[in-house]
């Protein structure tokens, strides 16, 4: 009896550690959509042409498309959901990061009443201006919408559509944030708005969930159709307006003007209505030149806000010619200046007596010459971008 029961313990621990082995082993792709880890974005120009948005009644036109998870994403992956929420949202509009936390309160409340979320961003990284993030730290690449899901802890499924637009084209959405209802049978509910009040903490997305909680309950949806106010979405076909605002500006006049060192102590006073970024570098500092094509990026990004980046030369008087060719192939079109004096230690105290001299130097000043931003050696653009539009007198938001 005693053997017997020993073989008996030993079968079910056997059976035990095959039931929790199978536990513990990576769950099949077929179920969980296919990895997608190796994925590398390729936008190419999309042929313009008319968008039309998708008719109520309609069926869902099918997806397949990497996520944010490292996984291609289905419409059949869905099928279990009573009602699916497809929103066409991006990273660097203002309206749509305004309704990012309603669309993870929106997924909390409806996750166990049978409704899935899913979120698309449609725009061709190709085709966004440098103008157009003024409001954001970051554009529309696959790669920024992967750290803008973790950053903001996303609770649904980001979905990139910039290759070549093809799921978006279907759908037809006119502006980021729209909302597009399905039910059980993957057919147009609603299409619109989520609610109708852009700021944060205005609105409850009351379009939304009212649609939503019609579908559920087996009834009409009220309103089937509004308007989706936000940004427009970039096509691929307007890559050619972005080469030729590129163009402007590649060919847009640059100017180096000397400073000496009571100019700089009135650059630092900040006597301006608007942050002011000051960049300290030489034409034979390597770091420098790494990194000061960003900094005209940052610029062309917040110029048309409560911003501008100033540039300081630090090298010698004689080497003016050198400095002028830099920033011209740069395309340099800002306020550009060089030192015109001799002792580089009184340009350093002026600057900022806590800046022990080491180039690049960078610094963010706001109206009054408070310093919120110093940083010596390279940049982090993501962190700097930032400290930019997170600061009162820029901010994400209309």
């Amino acid at each position: 009896m005693t053997l017997m029961k020993t073989m008996c313990l030993l079968i079910c621990l056997i059976g035990i550690s095959f039931l929790f082995g199978c536990v513990v082993e990576p769950v099949s792709t077929e179920t969980e959509g296919e990895v997608a880890e190796s994925f590398e974005a390729d936008p190419q120009p999309v042929p313009e042409q008319e968008v039309t948005l998708l008719e109520i009644g309609a069926a869902a036109p099918d997806f397949r498309l990497p996520g944010v998870d490292g996984r291609y994403h289905q419409l059949s992956d869905f099928e279990g959901s009573e009602v699916l929420v497809v929103i066409f949202t991006c990273n660097h509009c203002p309206t749509a990061q305004a309704y990012e936390e309603r669309i993870k309160q929106f997924v909390s409340d409806y996750q166990d009443r049978g409704v899935a979320v899913v979120g698309i961003s449609p725009n061709s990284p190709i085709a966004l201006l440098h103008e157009e993030c003024g409001y954001s730290d970051m554009g529309d690449t696959f790669e920024d919408m992967q750290i803008r899901a973790r950053d903001h802890e996303f609770n649904f499924p980001y979905l990139y559509d910039g290759d070549d637009q093809a799921v978006s084209l279907q759908y037809g959405p006119v502006a980021t944030p729209h909302a597009f209802v399905f039910d059980s049978e993957r057919k147009l509910r609603y299409v619109g708005r989520l609610d109708g009040s852009e700021k944060p903490g205005t609105a409850n997305s009351e379009d939304l969930r009212g649609a939503v909680d019609a579908v559920l309950a087996g009834e009409p949806v009220a309103v089937e159709k509004t308007k989706s106010f936000g940004c427009s979405v970039k096509w691929g076909w307007k890559t050619e307006w972005k080469k030729d605002v590129d163009k402007q500006w590649e060919e847009a006049e640059v100017t180096l003007t000397d400073i000496d060192v009571d100019g700089i102590r009135e650059l630092l006073k900040n006597d301006s209505e608007k942050l002011r970024l000051i960049n300290v570098w030489a034409t034979w500092c390597g770091p420098c030149v790494i990194e000061y094509p960003e900094l005209v990026v940052i610029h062309r990004m917040f110029k048309d806000r409560a911003f501008e980046f100033v540039s300081l030369s630090a090298d010698s008087p004689e080497s003016r010619d050198d400095v002028l060719k830099f920033l011209e192939g740069k395309h340099s079109a800002l306020k550009n200046y060089l030192f015109s004096g001799e002792d580089q230690y009184q340009m350093i105290e002026a600057i900022d007596p806590e800046w022990e001299g080491v180039l690049p130097y960078t610094l963010l000043i706001e109206p009054g010459g408070n310093v919120i931003y110093r940083r010596p050696g390279l940049i982090d653009p993501l962190e700097l971008k930032r400290v930019i539009v997170d600061h009162p007198m820029i901010g994400r938001y209309y």
